[in-house]
């Protein structure tokens, strides 16, 4: 029934098994692929027809995990997967971008490519083992790709490169990074690291790029047995209707592509074009060329004459040299009430980026395979239509803007302070008010810029510059802080962010079939010494974080408790936390270690919170003095509230230095005193004294009481526990309450 196919292989020091020929056989192309024991199954369909009006490749990537692969039902309400989760987006990006560029150029089909995760070790994380499958999966279905694709994860620890590591070893890891790319080349690459070196993180590129190898053969050995037969598909043949695109406007767009101001320039280059369809496709009389023939066309001359500039005269569109980063002007503090903003302008690139603290109130709680856990520091992105002049449709966040947050996010989070030292929840949320090439790298200077002006004690400022690249043959130029249509009309997307130590986080995507070892470390080189210039330029607006927390941000103060003691803190029903919440207006979050956190803008609440629950879980000191509440008189004494939740007795005898009648005569019930804790007696009882303290002051009159004692020749007499009043018996009988 089943015609199977396997290959299997020894990848580091798991088994990597891929099989076809046994689940979703409708597919044009499927694959299990296993690793250790995290399966993922992939599968591509694409169109038996090309889809008509559309000049770009219609490719989607949905990778969707499973909870039933953890063994675990999903959270919320419906107990069934929902949308999207960051990770499952996150990871349908990383197996589009390599996947991309391999395919024919001319090919419109709907291709669809689906990657379910069925089982999940919790070793091995399944998002490697997807674009392995989703590889292989393309290979098999006939469609017009030109790979596989390997991929693999780079680990470094003790000066050596990991292939693969384990998810539990990638918890506080120096770098992670997730390299692809083909037999000769690197495609795409996605990390962070703590500070790293150019010349490691490029080892580690390369470490990546050989250890895949062996997948991509193991790939291609099964397609030799089970591959369908490649679809019947020739590239269009343009090169007729470009050259008479470029005949009519070459000129033109190459003057239209001098001028340096944007909107200017696309008003023009529009202008060229509409000249261009007029006088290819006329309104009426013959038409020389299909409309749509024409628009590609025209867009591939654009591409031409900005790469032909660039190559030959080294000048750039808006006039700039390879090198030099565009003007730059940083703000801080822009708004007024915020905990922390910033206004990054580089060019006509533009975020306002905003940060914000909390408690762990504020934490978010994230529903994964490996389990539900929080997540501390949260940034957000988001890219409003308005800020490249445009219209459009205003929802919830897309892929672009959850994978360029993402990215952001990893550039600033090795530098962040430790929970311990700073227990904040902290969330950047970047607005990107205007565009023209990577804001997600002005995300990331005006995220850095914003949490040192909130007072978050950054290890180092970081920086981000993209990177671009030409490559016509053997001639290329490698872009410093490229602009949109250098990153449209270009073959490289090259990110890289990080301080004036090391990099923190390397993203590249390729348009083409791949870049060598020799352009990613020119490109490094230079994303260096433009790093160095913005951070430059960046500290003419803020240095370091501001010594304190902005006045509108809360204050937390932690403390640590005995484990056994949080039942106490907490009390039943969670009583008493409540009371201290609402009579201190302190935010108050205890975990299972004991640590406490108090937060609240008012320095008072939170004294008065710590106080409380310090109270509550330490012990009274003998000999110290403490304020107390009277609570409950009695004829032999008073019991006064001095520690949090402990009484203790005044005895009569201990109210007052002279001899008193009556309790009530000295003191009442809701009486604030201050008492002496003398210890305990033989029964474990506490003992108060309040003739040994100064009322007013809360001077320890002990010594002088002696003193006067002495010198009315008194005998001094050893502090002894005074006998409490027994029990009241039937008849009324009393003991004299000063014997």
């Amino acid at each position: 029934m089943f015609d199977v196919q396997r290959e299997e292989l020894m990848w580091g020091d798991r088994r990597l098994v891929l099989e076809t020929g046994k689940v979703a056989r409708q597919a044009d192309g499927s694959v299990m692929a296993t690793y250790g024991d995290t399966s993922v199954l992939a599968t591509v369909v694409s169109s038996k027809e090309p889809k008509v009006g559309i000049d770009f490749l219609p490719l989607t990537v949905n990778y969707q995990e499973r909870a039933y692969a953890a063994g675990r039902i999903p959270g919320g309400y419906f107990k069934r997967e929902g949308r999207p989760s960051e990770k499952e987006t996150l990871v349908s990006r990383l197996i589009d971008r390599p996947i991309r560029p391999l395919f024919i150029d001319g090919w419109r089909n709907d291709t669809q490519v689906v990657v379910t995760v069925l089982t999940h070790d919790l070793e091995n994380d399944p998002d490697i083992l997807a674009m392995v499958a989703a590889s292989a999966a393309l290979t098999l279905s006939g469609v017009p790709f030109m790979g596989p694709i390997g991929a693999a994860r780079v680990g470094y620890a003790n000066g050596q490169y990991v292939l693969n590591p384990p998810v539990p070893e990638m918890d506080g890891a120096v770098l992670d990074l997730v390299v692809a790319g083909t037999t000769d080349a690197v495609l795409m690459v996605e990390s962070e690291a703590k500070e790293l070196s150019e010349e490691i993180m490029l080892g580690a590129v390369m470490f990546g790029h050989k250890h895949f190898q062996p997948v991509i053969e193991a790939i291609v050995r099964l397609a030799e047995k089970a591959a369908k037969e490649p679809r019947a598909f020739s590239p269009p043949e343009n090169a007729d209707v470009e050259a008479a695109v470029l005949g009519v406007c070459e000129s033109e767009l190459r003057d239209a592509y001098k001028i340096t101001v944007k909107q200017e320039r696309y008003k023009a280059v529009d202008a060229v074009k509409a000249k261009v369809v007029a006088a290819l496709c006329p309104a009426e009389g013959e038409q020389k060329f299909a409309p749509e023939k024409v628009k590609a066309a025209f867009k591939e001359a654009q591409s031409k004459v900005v790469r032909w500039n660039i190559l030959d005269t080294g000048s750039r569109i808006d006039g700039r040299d390879v090198k030099t980063v565009r003007p730059i002007e940083s703000q801080v503090g822009v708004l007024p009430r915020a905990h922390g903003s910033s206004l990054f302008t580089r060019g006509e690139t533009q975020a306002l980026v905003v940060a914000t603290l909390g408690t762990g109130e504020d934490e978010q709680y994230i529903d994964a395979l490996q389990g539900t856990y929080k997540e501390t520091f949260l940034l957000h992105y988001n890219f409003p239509p308005y800020s490249v002049g445009e219209t459009g449709r205003m929802g919830s966040p897309g892929r672009r803007e959850i994978g360029h947050g993402k990215l952001a996010w990893r550039a600033i989070h090795p530098v962040l302070p430790p929970a311990h030292e700073f227990p904040y929840t902290i969330r950047v949320v970047s607005e990107i008010t205007e565009s023209n090439g990577s804001s997600s790298m002005a995300s990331v200077c005006g995220g850095s810029l914003s949490l040192m002006d909130a007072g978050v004690p950054l290890r180092r400022p970081v920086a981000g510059i993209a990177m671009g690249l030409i490559l016509e043959g053997e001639r290329y130029a490698v872009l410093s802080d490229i602009l949109g249509d250098e990153d449209h009309l270009g073959d490289m997307d090259f990110k890289v962010a990080g301080t004036d130590e090391g990099i923190t986080s390397l993203q590249m995507d390729i348009k083409i079939a791949g870049i060598t070892e020799e352009i990613m470390r020119v490109a490094l080189d230079q994303a260096r010494d433009g790093r160095a210039h913005i951070l430059v330029e960046m500290a003419k607006a803020l240095t370091a974080a501001r010594p304190e927390l902005g006045e509108y941000a809360p204050r937390i103060e932690t403390m640590q408790i005995p484990t056994d003691k949080i039942r106490e803190v907490i009390g039943t029903g969670g009583k008493v936390i409540r009371e201290i919440v609402e009579k201190t207006g302190a935010k108050i979050n205890i975990d299972d270690s004991g640590t406490v956190k108090i937060a609240s803008a008012d320095g008072k609440a939170i004294k008065a919170a710590y106080n409380w629950i310090r109270s509550i879980v330490a012990e009274a000191e003998p000999g110290m003095i403490y304020e107390g509440t009277v609570v409950k008189t009695m004829e032999f004494g008073a019991f006064v509230n001095f520690f949090g939740a402990k009484d203790g007795l005044v005895h009569i005898s201990e109210l007052a230095a002279q001899r008193v009648a009556k309790v009530t005569d000295v003191v009442s019930e809701g009486q604030k005193v201050k008492v002496k804790f003398l210890g305990q007696d033989d029964r474990g009882k506490i003992r108060l004294s309040m003739k040994v303290v100064d009322q007013e002051t809360g001077e320890d009159l002990t010594e002088k009481l002696k003193a006067e004692r002495a010198e009315r020749g008194e005998p001094e007499r050893e502090e002894r526990a005074p006998r409490e009043r027994s029990e009241r018996s039937s008849r009324g009988e009393r003991r004299n309450a000063n014997d």
